[in-house]
């Protein structure tokens, strides 16, 4: 007979041989991980008890508390009497649980190891999944944000999202004025009734003082035991656990997010702490694009006012205005029966008349009239005659054959036929000539505009300082074409504005040379 090996290496070698834990006590472990009901659990203590007795050990109780794994406490029947083992993360100190377990020590230790590795592989699948969830709520919660373009709409989506994305029972949002004073408090999951209970918006004292005056994130376990704490009004829900940063945006501090109440934990966690802190990028960006497209909208505003001023002085107003120079001697008229006369009143009626649409079309954003053809040639034309008609002023069109068939866009038109509108009529009440003439020209390169007259002329330096502003619109208007606006002028020599726009500024998508 051959002797028989020494006990310590039959343990090793049983020891090795069970360092892997059988296919189904990791199936039962990997089942608990994913849902760790009370069923789970006692079908994993029925496994391990299993396993032990064909190992010929027995297990009195295994504990296991490896976040983001639930906490686990199994207390089996047997191996009551037994050594406990310390379950721990591989190379270092750190105990993720502790296992009784009787029997052989070589085997006792074999089964602790085993179980020490099969929950760490569940802790680290149970990361994996932890993250993956994380970044898929992030994910979505920055879907949820990103794209709202109203500042308080915005601010409210970040407020629930936040709250969501880290399972916090409270979350708020506090915009401070620049002396630090918080004028807007957004919050989450809280009632409007019970937000009006407690009646004022926060003063900024406490923590919350506290974040707005040092501007970094504080992670706080209980608000009850911190220095800082300032304490709650009447009415105030209770409050432990704490987590609350600034939201900056291009270097700016825009606001302060604050959470309370870590849900099915004591406290925000640091991986809590990162998850917010980056949505808090993305949701300071959110809220400067908000903010902008605000001020973009105001601008616009602005400047649709600006360009109604800017119509009603330069087309409706003057229109208006020369049909009252043409009726000024009506009355003479008319006495001496006059049918030349009377035919002048009906034309004048009938421009009145067409005043009357223009304003109406001004107001609805429809075209004037002087637009219905879309031809800048036959608008031009239609005015000069209009001022002639008047019979204050002697005025020529000049179209040249390039420029008649020349087609810009109806915003195009209608700026030009504007500042042609405003500059004959300046001839009319101000100029005392006798002479004007309208040329319009194109070339490959531009479309170009002269309007002149041979009245008293004026100085253009000084012009602007008397309060009129014909010139400025005109200036504005053929500017905003990316156009060139230049007037000469002297005191006895006439005026003579020329006007010029490169034609791919003057000229439709579909036109040609």
């Amino acid at each position: 007979m051959e002797p028989s090996d020494p006990p310590t290496a039959k343990s090793t070698r049983a020891a090795h041989r069970i360092l892997v834990l059988p296919p189904l006590l990791l199936e039962a472990i990997d089942a608990w991980q994913a849902q760790p009901s009370a069923e789970r659990r006692r079908d994993l203590g029925q496994v391990l008890e299993q396993v032990a007795a064909e190992m010929g050990l027995g297990v009195g109780r295994l504990r296991v508390s490896a976040p983001p794994l639930a906490d686990l406490d199994l207390e089996l029947e047997g191996g009551t009497i037994g050594a406990e083992f310390a379950l721990r993360v591989a190379d270092t100190t750190q105990p993720i649980g502790s296992a009784r377990i009787s029997g052989d020590p070589a085997q006792s230790t074999a089964l602790a190891h085993a179980l020490e590795r099969g929950f760490l592989a569940a802790r680290v699948r149970a990361q994996a999944e932890r993250a993956t969830n994380q970044l898929v709520a992030l994910d979505q919660a920055v879907r949820g944000i990103s794209g709202v373009l109203d500042v308080d709409r915005v601010l409210q989506l970040i407020t629930d999202r936040v709250r969501d994305l880290v399972s916090a029972q409270y979350a708020a949002i506090g915009i401070v004025d620049p002396d630090g004073t918080i004028e807007r408090f957004i919050t989450s999951g809280i009632s409007g009734a019970d937000r009006a209970r407690i009646g004022d918006l926060p003063r900024g004292h406490g923590l919350l003082g506290l974040i707005i005056r040092e501007n970094r994130t504080y992670r706080i376990p209980d608000i009850g035991a911190h220095p800082e704490r300032f304490g709650f009004p009447p009415h105030h829900p209770d409050m432990r656990s704490f987590l609350g940063m600034p939201i900056t945006a291009s270097g700016v501090i825009v606001g302060r997010l604050y959470l309370t109440n870590k849900l099915a934990a004591v406290e925000f966690s640091e991986e809590d702490q990162a998850l917010v802190e980056m949505f808090a990028l993305h949701a300071g960006i959110a809220i400067e694009n908000a903010r902008l497209h605000q001020q973009v909208q105001r601008l616009a505003i602005v400047d649709e006012r600006d360009r109604i001023s800017r119509d009603l002085h330069d087309s409706v107003i003057q229109a208006i205005y020369a049909q009252t120079l043409a009726l000024d001697d009506v009355p003479d008229a008319i006495a001496e029966g006059s049918p030349e006369e009377a035919q002048r009143v009906d034309d004048a009626i009938d421009a009145l008349h067409a005043v009357i649409r223009d304003i109406r079309n001004f107001i609805f954003g429809l075209r004037p009239v002087l637009l219905e053809s879309g031809s800048l040639a036959e608008g031009l034309r239609h005015l000069a005659k209009e001022l002639q008609r008047n019979g204050a002023v002697d005025v020529s069109a000049l179209i040249e054959e390039g420029a008649e068939v020349a087609t810009p866009p109806i915003e195009v038109v209608a700026e030009l036929l504007a500042v042609t509108r405003e500059a004959l009529s300046n001839v009319a009440r101000h100029a005392a000539a006798t002479r004007a003439s309208v040329e319009l020209s194109a070339t490959s390169r531009e479309l170009r505009l002269e309007l002149a007259d041979n009245g008293r002329g004026f100085d253009a330096n000084r012009v602007a300082d008397r309060g009129h502003h014909g010139l400025a619109n005109m200036r504005a208007r053929i500017e905003g074409l990316s156009g060139a606006f230049e007037v000469h002028s002297g005191v006895g020599d006439g005026t003579r504005i020329i006007i010029s726009l490169p034609r791919h500024a003057a000229q439709t998508e579909d036109s040609h040379e």
